[in-house]
């Protein structure tokens, strides 16, 4: 191909990857898509002209790259907004006053990344109707094997911060709102449409797989009444308000479910001034409603709650908010659970609610991922409905996107395979490496060179061997200093052989703790900040320690 036309479709694709990623095209994408498309051309050659176009091209300001794109290839913007339609939210349905969304977390332990998705979906919508999010701790008092955990009321708000969710600034905890429920449980039991019933849970259970009435079902209004005072005084576990719907109902879950039942377990915020708790779905009824929510998204798994709460509405006389659902998304290789994140941190087995293996967003903040990257994967799935299990190397590469420019690159070596090159010319008494390749305004670090080296890989016989930055050898002999394809090299990371080394300690998402030793430049790291480590993975600086760094692990 013509040297001309060549460089103008490099060009041509680093201004399309710029666009696409915010103004700073990627050169590893970049001289990907054009060797695979030059196969024929020279690899070396290419890659010099690619690495050329991508610094001439993330030296413009994004106007600048969208005027160009506007003037030589519109096409590019055209595949642009074309992925920018393919990721809007389809229209909230019946929008005709404004929009109020509500997220309401159970406040068993810290948000997780399974929790992103409807905190991330009820904030766009807010955002994309100028509406507003309440967030409504669903603080009932739950059940004794998912119970609440004290620290969910800071860890929560402190989560949705961090991912960027704005919610309006009075929160509102349902353990507040007892009064309220106990007035429209009384409303409901008046309009014939409650009742109290003390059979035993075996009992009951058969009945309503057999769609027969218990015998409390036909008590009048009066007497559910007068029982329904009772209970606030009654033993635990002795009574229960149900819900009155048809036992003939396909759904042998939904025929006469609990709206409240005695709990004497202490709470959290009220203590033990309420023995008589609300079930969610009657809390959500209730609030939905005087709260004013105009649109709920909630996962399908959450199907029968929706039902219940239109039953619930139609018996009062209210019109209830939009109900919306989506789809599970599950992440391959990553089990979520709270019930077991508790058990384990309170057992100290786990280092806190950041441990790593928690998946709170805490612990997504501690390795160092960008909310932004946790919001486009999330809006990559839209509304939709299907049950989606995606590996979590998804979210690693949206996020891979948007840290790769920042994060400078240093040499840590974990095996420590001690190695002697002889012949390294006494001239070549040290190399300069890059902070990152892509940016040649960032600076760079030195690197001593001598004869001894600490190594990651095992060398076998025969075969050429390139250290980054460095030279060439092949059994332990110095060859050359040069880049040459012919050799076809491997490429190894490597420290050299003295006492000037940085102790690395590197916290996996596992849990488990790998060591060994860095180069010297990476003192000048600082707390917080998220490097790459060659040919390893990305990691944040939690803390220093005396003489060792402290990384978290965050992904390849």
């Amino acid at each position: 191909m013509p040297k001309v036309l060549l460089e103008k479709v490099i060009r041509k694709h680093a201004l399309e990857n710029a666009i696409k990623y915010h103004g700073k095209a990627n050169a590893g994408s970049v001289i990907g898509k054009v060797i695979s498309e030059f196969q024929k051309e020279d690899k070396q050659k290419l890659i010099q002209k690619v690495l050329k176009a991508v610094k001439d091209i993330n030296e413009l300001s994004l106007a600048e790259q969208l005027k160009e794109a506007e003037q030589h290839y519109p096409e590019i913007l055209e595949k642009k907004e074309k992925t920018k339609e393919e990721r809007i939210l389809p229209e909230l349905p019946n929008v005709n006053k404004k929009v109020v969304m509500r997220f309401a977390p159970y406040p068993s332990g810290p948000l997780h990344i399974g929790n992103a998705r409807p905190a991330i979906l009820n904030d766009e919508y807010c955002k994309k109707y100028n509406g507003k999010l309440l967030l409504i701790i669903d603080d009932t008092i739950g059940s004794e094997e998912k119970n609440i955990e004290p620290d969910a009321y800071k860890l929560i708000p402190e989560g949705l911060r961090w991912l960027k969710v704005e919610h309006d600034k009075n929160i509102i905890y349902k353990s507040d709102r007892l009064e309220t429920y106990y007035k429209h449980a009384e409303e409901l039991i008046n309009k014939g449409g409650a009742y109290v019933c003390s059979c035993q849970s075996e009992t009951l259970q058969e009945k309503r797989r057999n769609k027969e009435e218990c015998a409390h079902r036909g008590q009048d209004i009066a007497m559910n009444l007068e029982l329904w005072k009772s209970m606030f005084d009654a033993k635990e576990g002795s009574a229960a308000l149900r819900l009155k719907t048809d036992m003939q109902h396909p759904n042998p879950a939904f025929r006469d479910r609990v709206l409240f039942r005695i709990s004497d377990r202490e709470h959290p915020r009220v203590g033990k001034r309420y023995r008589v708790w609300p079930m969610l779905e009657f809390s959500w009824a209730v609030d939905d409603y005087l709260l004013g929510i105009t649109h709920v998204v909630r996962g399908k798994e959450l199907m029968i709650e929706s039902e219940m709460q239109r039953f619930i509405w139609n018996i009062l006389g209210w019109k209830g908010p939009e109900l919306l659902h989506t789809g599970l998304i599950q992440f391959k290789g990553v089990k979520l659970s709270k019930s077991k994140s508790k058990q384990e941190v309170k057992s100290g087995k786990y280092t806190g609610w950041d441990d790593p293996r928690t998946w709170s967003l805490q612990s997504l903040e501690r390795r160092g991922f960008k909310p932004e990257a946790v919001r486009t994967f999330i809006l990559s799935f839209g509304m939709n409905q299907t049950e989606i299990t995606v590996p979590i190397e998804t979210l690693h590469s949206e996020n891979r996107k948007l840290i790769n420019l920042e994060a400078n690159r240093y040499f840590f070596v974990e095996n420590m395979q001690k190695i002697k090159v002889d012949g390294v010319p006494k001239t070549l008494a040290k190399v300069e490496a890059p902070l990152h390749p892509e940016d040649g305004k960032r600076g760079k670090r030195a690197l001593k060179i001598g004869n001894m080296f600490y190594i990651d890989d095992k060398l076998q016989p025969g075969k050429v061997y390139r250290l980054m930055h460095g030279f060439n050898f092949k059994d332990g002999k110095f060859l050359n200093q040069e880049v040459d394809p012919a050799l076809e090299a491997t490429l190894i990371h490597w420290l050299p052989a003295d006492d000037d080394l940085v102790k690395i300690e590197v916290l996996m998402d596992d849990g488990s703790k790998i060591h060994g030793f860095g180069e010297p430049a990476l003192r000048n790291v600082k707390e917080g900040q998220v490097v790459q480590f060659e040919r390893k993975f990305f990691c944040r600086l939690d803390r220093k320690e005396n003489d060792k760094m402290i990384f978290w692990f965050l992904h390849r």
